[in-house]
C-alpha cells in the first residue's frame, strides 16, 4: 500500500486534475512568505552564473515538471532563448501554462504532456534543463535525473530544485495539536525520495555536479483562516470528511481549537546546479 501521496499513481487524479487546487493552495502560500528568493528568479541566476558561453543566446531550454508555468515565464522573459518547452504529466497543468504563457518576442514557447521518465525529447538536444519541485514525485528519481542528462547537449546545464523533509513542520505540530490528524507529526515527508540532503548525490551518477545552495524561506500566515487555505488541499494529513478541500471547513475546526493567531514555518530550498560531461554522460 502507497501512503506518501505524492507517489500513489491512484491520487495524481485528485492532486494535479484541476489547476486551481494547486492555484489556491501556492497562493496560500505566496502570501505568507516573508524570505527567501522567488524561485525562478533565483534559477535564472544560476543558470547564468554557471553557463557556459552565457553572452551566447540559448538554444532550447526546458522547464520539466513545469506545472501551471510560472517558472516557464520567467525563463522565457529573462533568458529569452530561442525556444522553451515546458513539460508536465498533468493535462490540466499543462493547459493552464499555455493559458498564462503570454507573449516573448523572439522565444517560441511550447507546453507538452510527458512523464519525466521519459522526456518527449531528443537526445542531446537541450541547453538548459529545469526541474523544480517536481523530482520527489518519482519513486527513483534518479532515473528521472539520467533522463534529463540524457537530453543535454555536452557540457549542457541542469537546475534542479527540492526542498528540505521537514519542509513546513510547524504546520504538522499545528495540525496534531488541533486533533485534525493526531497522526500528522509522523506521516512521511512528502519530500521523501529527492529532498535537500539527497538531491546532489541523486545526481551525480547521470552529470557533473557544479554547485549546491539552500536557502531558508520563511512564512508567515496572517492567522488560521489564512492557514486553512494552505492546508485545505495539503494531501500529507488524514482529515476527517468535509474538511479536505473546504478551507472554510477546516478553518471553523481551527478556531474551535484555539484562539486566533499568526503562524510561522519555514522550509529550505535547495538548488544543484549540474553539468552534462563533455561527450555525453
Amino acid at each position: 500500500m502507497i501512503t506518501n501521496p505524492f507517489l500513489d499513481p491512484d491520487r495524481q487524479g485528485e492532486l494535479y486534475g484541476h489547476a486551481a487546487r494547486l492555484a489556491s493552495r501556492s497562493s496560500a502560500l505566496m502570501r505568507a512568505k516573508t524570505a527567501g528568493r522567488f524561485v525562478p528568479d533565483a534559477i535564472v541566476q544560476l543558470a547564468q552564473a554557471h553557463r557556459v558561453g552565457a553572452d551566447r543566446r540559448l538554444d532550447l531550454v526546458a522547464d520539466i515538471g513545469c506545472g501551471r508555468g510560472t517558472s516557464s515565464r520567467v525563463l522565457a522573459k529573462q533568458l529569452k532563448p530561442q525556444r522553451l518547452v515546458g513539460i508536465d504529466a498533468s493535462p490540466a497543468l499543462v493547459a493552464a501554462a499555455r493559458s498564462r504563457a503570454g507573449h516573448h518576442p523572439g522565444t517560441q514557447v511550447d507546453f507538452h504532456q510527458g512523464d519525466f521518465h521519459h522526456l518527449p525529447l531528443p537526445d542531446e538536444s537541450c541547453e538548459l534543463a529545469v526541474a523544480a519541485f517536481c523530482l520527489y514525485h518519482s519513486p527513483e528519481p534518479g532515473q528521472a535525473i539520467a533522463e534529463i542528462a540524457r537530453c543535454l547537449v555536452p557540457g549542457g546545464l541542469a537546475v534542479l530544485v527540492t526542498k528540505a523533509l521537514d519542509s513546513y513542520c510547524d504546520m504538522d505540530a499545528l495540525v496534531a495539536a488541533a486533533g485534525l490528524d493526531p497522526r500528522a507529526e509522523r506521516h512521511e515527508s512528502l519530500y521523501a525520495t529527492a529532498h535537500g540532503n539527497n538531491l546532489a548525490d541523486l545526481t551525480k551518477p547521470s552529470m557533473d555536479v557544479v554547485a549546491v545552495e539552500h536557502e531558508e524561506h520563511r512564512f508567515e500566515f496572517s492567522g488560521l483562516d489564512h492557514v486553512a487555505e494552505y492546508l485545505a488541499t495539503n494531501p500529507k494529513y488524514d482529515l476527517a470528511p468535509g474538511l479536505y478541500g473546504n478551507p472554510g471547513a477546516l478553518a471553523a475546526a481551527l478556531h474551535e481549537w484555539h484562539p486566533d493567531k499568526p503562524i510561522t514555518t519555514t522550509s529550505v530550498i535547495t538548488y544543484v546546479v549540474a553539468r552534462s560531461e563533455e561527450g555525453g554522460t
